[in-house]
């Protein structure tokens, strides 16, 4: 059953089970709002012997006395005003905080079809901002419930005891609502635009971890990025318990200003007063408990549209919550592969509806052979290497490694196994150490980043930096060329030191000195390893073992360079094609 289609009730208590762990808090909270709504009848209770015994009856003590409860009763209800607003809002925040990191780590587990289909801006909308309004559904819906239920039956039964005819008749001021306009301080003001920053940084690491999803899996870094995120949502946290602090402080304040110029009006006007026939008491409490009804009437009658809210945003929670994440059923551990891997009548498609991106591939790759897939945009040469970290997996057939079916292979033993470096490099906005020591390479030395660094060709850019390897680069690297980019990603790889190698497109888009440093870095990297590499320009794969050309999922040649040439089929013509167009440019 999908959360969509769950009752409002079952809904709800699931919801409730996230508020479970801060049980204790909640209680407070409840128990304060119990204590508030208990001093609501207090007040137009207190009205009546302060009218009728002072005015009245002129009792001295009565006259000092009833001040000072009034005082006391405004100082009372400020301290568990605070004390419930403050509860609540702490397990409301925690609710949140607790959401988001639940749904993010959910996030960096689901499968990568997911991300082929997600938008990016719901998913980061969903977790940043909308998982708010679950928190007034889950916490202050009750408290409301709790506290504005009390008050009405505390202030119905004092309005009985003094008249229960007047009493019937005030239940038509029932559907008044009154409006409460709150100004807030400067400080305020200042919290928000905080909570503001505070979700920038939200979003900027959800941006980073959903672009950058295929490096976090293959490199191990969903530990380091869980950090981040917890980091970055704690700090949103501790903003927005500053705002509460604020909010919660202000108004029981004010009460108990305002309770205190109200003691010493009613002290000045009792003095005053010399008619002993006066006998207002009983009148001005009934007018005050009735007035008093107008706020908790009109916040009970507008808990159903929070409440709706709030369920609304669980329903799209817990459907996040619930999809399925990457499968994993192997059982199978790879101390350190050999890099034998093999493809046994591999076929794929995407979707029911959709040519076969793959059909019938077979192809045996030996330990530290170097092969090259050659092929026309579509023609299935990224579709093929995506299969082996198992980002999908095949229709039909098999892949092994090392002779294991790899979907028997754990999935962190599995593409612990695997490096890639891509066109598109993904480097986090952090220093150039981090982004070289990734995920599971966190704790490697300075030698050994240095050293992977210089195998890589960038520590003769590093080394110009002003801060070195401690240097910032920016949102994806902003701050880098192509090529240093490109560097560091090939420096990340060589850490890594993973026995099998994909290169997709790893030397295209660069200039023709980059593509020279990245180029000598990737032949250091691809020395013992067994390589599989995707290009478009054919000059950088002459060298080797084997090239493959593949159209429209199949193979329809193999060999060597110079045999491919000589046979004179698909791989001749486009490396002809290529070269009179190179030739082409150059002449320009």
């Amino acid at each position: 059953m999908t959360p969509a289609t769950l009752s409002s009730s079952k809904l709800y208590f699931r919801l409730l089970r996230y508020v479970k762990p801060h049980w204790r808090v909640f209680a407070i909270s409840v128990a304060s709002t119990i204590a508030v709504a208990a001093t609501e009848p207090a007040l137009p209770a207190l009205l009546k012997p302060m009218l009728d015994g002072s005015f009245v009856n002129r009792d001295p003590a009565m006259m000092k006395l009833i001040p000072l409860a009034l005082v006391g009763l405004f100082l009372v209800r400020g301290i568990f005003t605070f004390t419930s607003n403050y509860a609540v809002n702490w397990v409301s925040t925690r609710l949140v905080t607790d959401l988001r990191n639940l749904m993010f780590d959910k996030l960096i587990t689901l499968p990568t079809p997911y991300y082929d289909n997600a938008s990016s801006g719901t998913v980061i909308a969903n977790i940043a901002f909308n998982v708010n309004q679950v928190a007034s559904a889950g916490t202050n819906v009750i408290t409301v419930l709790v506290r504005d239920t009390f008050t009405i039956l505390g202030l119905l039964g004092w309005l009985l005891y003094l008249n229960w005819k007047l009493t019937l008749i005030t239940f038509v001021m029932a559907p008044l609502i009154a409006l409460i306009v709150k100004l807030f301080s400067g400080r305020l003001r200042e919290m928000s635009r905080s909570l503001q920053h505070s979700m920038g940084d939200i979003t900027h690491v959800l941006d980073e971890s959903l672009g950058g999803h295929k490096v976090v899996k293959i490199f191990g870094g969903q530990d380091y990025e869980n950090r981040r995120f917890h980091e970055a949502t704690n700090r949103n946290r501790l903003f927005s318990m500053k705002y509460t602090i604020a909010a919660s402080a202000n108004v029981p304040l004010i009460q108990l200003l305002a309770a205190i110029a109200l003691a010493l009006i009613v002290y000045i006007a009792t003095l005053q007063s010399g008619d002993n026939q006066t006998t207002v008491g009983g009148f001005v409490s009934f007018i005050t408990a009735m007035l008093m009804l107008l706020a908790p009437i009109k916040r009970l009658t507008g808990i159903s549209e929070s409440l709706q809210k709030g369920l609304a945003a669980a329903e799209i929670v817990f459907e996040f919550l619930d999809l399925d994440s990457e499968p994993d059923q192997g059982t199978l551990e790879i101390e350190r592969a050999k890099g034998a891997i093999e493809f046994r009548d591999v076929s794929l498609r995407y979707a029911e509806n959709t040519a076969p991106a793959l059909r019938h591939f077979s192809l045996k790759i030996e330990p530290g052979e170097t092969v090259a897939l050659v092929g026309q945009s579509g023609s299935g040469k990224t579709s093929l290497v995506n299969l082996i970290p198992r980002f999908y997996h095949p229709t039909d057939g098999r892949i092994l490694v090392d002779g294991y079916d790899i979907e028997t292979v754990r999935l962190r033993s599995l593409r612990d196994s695997i490096a890639f470096v891509s066109q598109d490099v993904v480097l986090f906005n952090d220093t150039i150490a981090t982004n070289i020591a990734y995920g599971r390479q966190a704790g490697a030395s300075e030698g050994e980043i240095v050293a992977a660094a210089e195998a890589a060709h960038a520590m003769e850019f590093i080394r110009d930096m002003p801060e070195g390897l401690n240097t910032l680069v920016g949102e994806n690297g902003v701050k880098l060329s192509g090529g240093q980019r490109q560097r560091i990603a090939i420096a990340r790889a060589i850490l890594k030191n993973a026995p099998i190698l994909i290169l997709d497109e790893a030397t295209s888009a660069l200039d023709t000195q980059s593509e020279r440093h990245v180029q000598a870095a990737l032949e250091n990297l691809m020395q013992n390893r067994t390589t599989i590499v995707i290009a478009h320009r054919l000059s950088t794969i002459e060298n080797a073992d084997r090239i493959v050309v593949m159209q429209k999922g199949e193979i329809v040649e193999i060999g060597r360079h110079r045999e491919l040439l000589d046979h004179g089929g698909v791989y001749a013509n486009l490396y002809r094609i290529q070269f009179s167009m190179t030739a082409a440019e150059s002449g320009q």
